[in-house]
């Protein structure tokens, strides 16, 4: 559905400052700009240029189609990720997020103010995160506004349940069973602050009725979503990547065998120690199956800052490279993502199971070797593993506090490109990821959201 020019209504998008939310709050934006809506998406100047540098899958003219509000913030904390904490949320991070938080919230109010002015109507797109947003246009008659959740149903589900106490569902047992030291109690004091209940007229979620749809409708008939509209949109992130540039990674892809390669990322949040790093160098070496290794420190406050990042993940794998030459490569530093899980030569996705990961390494029908570092990424562990049957477990949450050894990577490796088993896990993969692609086309589930989504906030509001 796009719309004329004239019945066009401007969307104000908000995201949090971290990778994970910024890039899917922007593949949003783009898909609302690719719909005929004047897009704006308003971060600190620094998170934006981060959000812009990172995006994969679309057109080179496409980020062309959506206003940047580069906010200006001093210069920000750089704290270094210490890769020997016991604890493996990025601690680090949070003095650089509440930095940002509180110097952005006056000029973002004064932009929802002057855009509402020069509009009948504003719609407001938000990270739950970013609540004191919704919280100021709530002064605002003629905002309307949507929170979009950057994390599963099941997630949001588990820990509604877990706050009030409530049982899960016999079926689903093992998925809702709680789950201790998810994250530390410094970030709990974070979400204290800024995840804070405000008013909306609609939540917007990447996900999918293909994988999620029974915590979908058990997400609906909670209190907190039973008044309002839902719209289950996902995967946001183009299942047809067209990104402009090509990575070297991408060249090094293109000369192997078709779905023969393991990709290994542990997200923008994760740095691992020096033995965990040599333990999986032993690991992927004796599997002897192809493999392309994102090798590199969690993100800081400013990621275009990275000093020392390269020098010490060089220094743990000395002659590593040419041990694995024609058969692994080691990407230190950023990697395009999107662009290698579409590429047809990858085979399976070893990952920290954040939800933007889950999410694409799903979509392009790729089997998961989980291994959860912190937050939500335990409980998309088990779905992947125990409930959607699509992946295999390389660490245990239960043993979150050891090193994993390189025999059990190379085990888990194995099992997915090697051994009989790997066989049902990978048709089961393919049959997820056309179901999630399937859902984004014409009269599919997640295009149909999608358009009840354009209809609701363009009906005609009296």
């Amino acid at each position: 559905m796009e719309l004329p020019k004239e019945e066009s209504i401007p969307i104000l998008v908000v995201p949090f400052p971290a990778q994970g939310h910024l890039n899917q709050l922007l593949h949003f934006s783009l898909t609302l700009a690719s719909h005929g809506f004047p897009v704006h998406f308003a971060c600190s100047s620094v998170h934006n240029r981060q959000a812009r540098d990172r995006i994969r899958g679309w057109s080179s003219e496409s980020l062309h189609n959506i206003t940047f509000h580069d906010i200006p913030i001093p210069s920000l904390p750089s704290n270094v990720p210490n890769p020997n904490s016991a604890h493996k949320f990025p601690s680090h991070i949070l003095p650089v997020w509440d930095s940002v938080l509180r110097v952005i919230r006056s000029p973002l109010s004064s932009l929802l103010r002057s855009l509402s002015s020069s509009s009948p109507r504003l719609i407001l797109v938000h990270d739950p995160l970013m609540s004191f947003v919704a919280h100021d246009a709530a002064a605002v008659p003629s905002v309307e506004t949507y929170k979009f959740q950057c994390i599963s149903a099941l997630t949001q589900l588990s820990f509604i349940w877990e706050s009030n106490g409530k049982a899960s569902t016999e079926d689903n047992d093992i998925l809702f069973s709680p789950l201790e030291d998810t994250i530390t109690e410094g970030v709990q004091d974070f979400l204290n602050v800024y995840y804070i209940e405000t008013p909306a007229e609609g939540i917007v979620l990447n996900t999918c009725r293909a994988i999620e749809g029974p915590f979908i409708d058990l997400l609906g008939k909670e209190d907190d979503f039973i008044s309002k509209k839902m719209f289950a949109v996902g995967p946001i992130s183009p299942v047809i990547v067209q990104s402009p540039q090509r990575h070297a990674c991408l060249e090094w892809l293109d000369k192997q065998p078709p779905e023969s390669v393991v990709y290994v990322a542990f997200g923008s949040t994760t740095t691992l120690s020096d033995e965990q790093v040599k333990e999986i160098a032993v690991g992927l070496e004796r599997s002897t199956q192809r493999f392309i290794w994102v090798l590199r420190d969690a993100d800081r406050g400013d990621v275009s800052s990275v000093e020392g990042e390269v020098n010490r993940e060089k220094s743990l794998l000395t002659d590593f490279d040419e041990r694995v030459e024609g058969v692994g490569m080691v990407v230190r530093g950023w990697a395009p993502q999107l662009d290698i899980l579409a590429h047809p030569s990858t085979a399976a996705f070893m990952s920290h199971c954040g939800w933007n990961s889950c999410m694409e390494g799903m979509s392009m029908g790729l089997p998961i070797l989980t291994w959860p570092m912190h937050s939500d990424q335990p409980r998309h562990a088990l779905m992947i593993t125990e409930y959607l049957k699509v992946g295999v477990m390389v660490r245990d949450w239960g043993k979150r506090n050891e090193t994993t050894k390189g025999e059990e990577v190379e085990m888990a490796v194995k099992k997915v490109m090697v051994d009989e088993q790997g066989k049902e896990i990978r048709r089961r993969a393919k049959e997820m990821g056309e179901s999630i692609r399937a859902a984004t086309k014409e009269g599919g589930s997640s295009h149909e959201e999608l358009e009840a989504f354009i209809a609701h906030i363009t009906r005609r509001v009296e």
